[in-house]
């Protein structure tokens, strides 16, 4: 009886395990039906081929030659990483559990312009105030704010103590280079307390469909004062090629205020609203799904540009930021 057992047992093991191997894969998951599919996606979906005219049929000519059935996931992904770069965008990304792509042309190759640790040892200090994101300090009786990502909320209350300190400071210097973006909110946040009015700093369209002009109307975007007191002295915003996405949108609200003044390089740009998606294996992607223009119709994924170029080394003034230091000698104008 035991005997008997123990053959159905092993019988019942070796059924399952042919019925395993003998499942043919999802053919969703095989190298070529994945390359297919995020190829026909951002073709259908993805917003600024015209603008940076990228054949985007050539692209798929160049790399489905290289797609096969016997490539590892980790081949398959850098493949598809390095066709999704052909679109040097950095709201590009492929996403996987040992690695995600990116594209980094809007900063890299450029100066930046910006040394933290300086930062930190000559005009923060060690008694900078902590408003919650915002590291604020007074220099040379201007108000001097560090906000380093957008990610980080800044809430009405941080905005608050901020338009509390002007009252003892000549104007105001918000420093968001290297700011990578974040929360588009906190962009608004910030700017609704630097004016009285209502205020169109661009304008916003979506993609809705296949064809190239498959888009929303265009919709302006606003500038909405908040409850609160407000300051509308001058203000100084400071950028660089690290500045990018949300800070890109802030840098525009900024130019539109008749107060403000942009010093240093010009944003990195991220003018289209990340549209995310997941292929069958599990990999998810993103995308522009967006195009956002200034009140001049130019593309705001190009970057914003400034009111007051600099491109001399921080080292040239020993010692000095020179983004700050040009910054101040405006407000006290």
């Amino acid at each position: 009886m035991r005997s008997y057992r123990y053959f159905i047992l092993i019988s019942m093991v070796l059924i399952s395990s042919c019925e395993f191997i003998a499942q043919p894969s999802d053919p969703q998951q095989r190298p070529s039906e994945l390359f297919e599919h995020l190829w026909t996606d951002i073709y259908n979906r993805y917003t600024f081929f015209e603008e940076k005219q990228i054949d985007w049929q050539s692209v798929k000519e160049q790399y489905r030659p290289t797609i096969h059935d016997e490539l590892t996931p980790h081949e398959l992904f850098d493949i598809l990483g390095d066709m999704l770069a052909e679109l040097e965008d950095g709201h590009v990304n492929l996403r996987s559990t040992f690695n995600r792509s990116r594209n980094w042309s809007w900063f890299e190759g450029f100066p930046l312009f910006y040394d933290e640790q300086l930062i930190n040892d000559k005009y923060l200090g060690t008694d900078y105030r902590i408003i919650g994101p915002l590291l604020a300090q007074t220099v040379q009786g201007m108000l001097y704010v560090n906000y380093r990502s957008f990610e980080r909320t800044v809430s009405s209350e941080h905005m608050d103590e901020i338009i509390r300190l002007m009252q003892f400071h000549d104007g105001l210097i918000i420093d968001v280079r290297s700011n990578g973006g974040g929360s588009l909110q906190n962009a608004l946040n910030i700017a609704s307390r630097l004016t009285d009015e209502e205020i169109t700093y661009a304008r916003q369209r979506f993609k809705t469909g296949p064809g190239r002009n498959d888009f929303t109307p265009w919709a302006p975007l606003k500038i909405k004062p908040k409850p609160g007191d407000k300051y509308l002295e001058k203000v100084a915003v400071l950028t660089n090629r690290k500045s990018y996405s949300s800070t890109t949108f802030f840098a525009q609200m900024m130019r539109t205020l008749p107060q403000a003044r942009l010093f240093g390089d010009q944003t990195g740009g991220g003018g289209g609203t990340p549209v995310f998606a997941e292929l069958s294996n599990g990999w998810t992607y993103r995308f522009s799904g967006s195009q956002t223009i200034d009140l001049n119709e130019h593309h705001l994924e190009f970057g914003v540009q400034v009111d007051q170029l600099l491109t001399h080394p921080m080292d040239q003034i020993s010692g000095l930021d020179h983004f700050i230091e040009a910054a101040i000698v405006w407000l006290k104008e």
